[in-house]
């Protein structure tokens, strides 16, 4: 169950990445934050993103053209 869950459907990169940011830095660390987002482009930038700033992408699934994101705040 995530703490945060953040809608990005329909928005192109990076405003995902911008988005999660936001909530992210909202979040406690160990914190969980849930992203949806639709553009296929935020597969691998959400990933890059996460891994850079020191969190930890829990789980990336896609559901009928969305991508749900599970995201632990390090």
């Amino acid at each position: 169950m995530a703490d945060l869950v953040i809608d990005a459907r329909g928005l192109s990169c990076p405003m995902p990445i911008v988005k999660a940011k936001k909530g992210i830095d909202s979040l406690q660390k160990g914190q969980k934050l849930e992203l949806i987002a639709t553009d296929k482009g935020s597969v691998n930038d959400v990933q890059a993103w996460a891994k850079q700033a020191g969190h930890e992408v829990l789980s990336v699934e896609e559901k009928n053209g969305e991508y749900h994101f599970r995201i632990k705040k390090g």
